[in-house]
């Protein structure tokens, strides 16, 4: 970043400073100077350090480009109408001269917390399709810190779901920009201090109830202690290893894809069986998705795996979506499932 970039990230930065920097950096690697720019603010100290840096940045940088602030009442709480309108009062003393106030209903599967976070997406998803252009929606930056990033990598290891998971959260997967996962909560909170911003605390943070909760306020202090510190930056350097290993595998997985599919939608077996256990997972799984199937679980995966052997493996494998995948001689085809076949073949 050059001199100034050196300054803001030195060992005499203030927390507001070394935000900044990151959220300069963000914006160079990922989006144009002319693409619009959408802060999601909760009115906690990671958003609130994330819109006044974001602010900050763009104003130093000299873009031309439309800077939004955007806040969501979920309405789960009384009083969250006072808080959305708290969040706009401080965004325009931050600067904004553009905030959306999204109110959203929260319904549907999995728990309060799963369907909220629905609804906020949801929300924000559609704002940033409406302000993007042709270029496609525009970027929503969320301020997921290091501290989040370590409780998702903890959270994915205690799933067992896989590398994605423990691969934690993207910086950057269009429209989600994720500028402060190398900044902790303490520097955000400490960057509000400064600013004389005064954030709202969630209850819902504070309640042992929520897992992620405990795992914030028990579990990563138990480590920090018991393995002498540097835990959250270790899990961080972990996802972002693991994101890497995980592209590379994409990209292989992808060309072997290529390959592997015929023009009638079937798959080679023969072009696929030899491959490591790691690239046919992923090439059954992107096809089997691209022909229609729903999410797709590990045992669904071991046994379209099974397929690919010579002898032995189910001719028959039933799938989400209302399909089977049938091994048909030297080929793999998705076919819709009839209500008397036996899926077990």
């Amino acid at each position: 970043m050059g001199a100034a970039g050196t300054r803001l990230t030195g060992v005499n930065a203030s927390p507001a400073e070394v935000i900044t920097a990151a959220v300069s950096t963000w914006l160079t690697g990922h989006v144009s100077p002319a693409d619009p720019i959408i802060v999601a603010c909760s009115g906690g100290a990671d958003s609130l350090a994330l819109a006044a840096a974001a602010h900050h940045a763009i104003a130093q940088s000299g873009a031309d480009r439309r800077l939004l602030g955007a806040t969501v009442d979920h309405g789960l709480q009384p009083g969250s109408a006072r808080q959305a309108a708290t969040v706009v009062e401080q965004l325009t003393r931050i600067g904004y001269g553009d905030v959306e106030v999204l109110t959203v209903q929260v319904s549907g599967p999995g728990g309060p917390e799963a369907a909220a976070r629905r609804a906020r997406y949801g929300a924000l998803r559609q704002l940033a399709d409406e302000t993007g252009g042709a270029a496609g929606p525009a970027a929503v930056l969320l301020a997921h810190t290091a501290d989040d990033q370590a409780e998702t990598v903890l959270l994915g290891l205690a799933r067992g779901s896989g590398p994605r998971s423990i691969a934690g959260m993207r910086p950057w997967r269009r429209p989600w920009g994720r500028p402060l996962l190398g900044v902790t909560r303490q520097s955000t909170e400490a960057a509000c201090r400064a600013a004389g911003l005064v954030p709202w605390h969630d209850p819902h943070n504070r309640d042992p109830a929520f897992t992620r909760v405990r795992l914030r306020r028990e579990v990563l202090p138990l480590l920090e202690e018991v393995l002498g510190g540097g835990v959250r930056a270790a899990l961080g350097r972990t996802a972002q290893l693991l994101a890497q290993d995980l592209d590379a595998l994409a990209s292989i997985a992808h060309a072997v894809s290529r390959q592997a599919r015929n023009a009638d939608g079937s798959l080679d077996v023969a072009s696929i069986a030899q491959q490591p256990a790691a690239v046919r997972s992923r090439v059954l799984r992107d096809w089997a998705t691209a022909g229609g199937a729903g999410p797709l679980t590990f045992d669904h995966l071991i046994r379209m795996d099974a397929q690919l052997a010579a002898r032995g493996g189910p001719g028959q494998v039933r799938v989400p979506g209302g399909l089977d995948v049938l091994r048909v001689g030297p080929v793999l085809r998705l076919v819709p499932s009839r209500p008397d076949d036996d899926a077990t073949r």
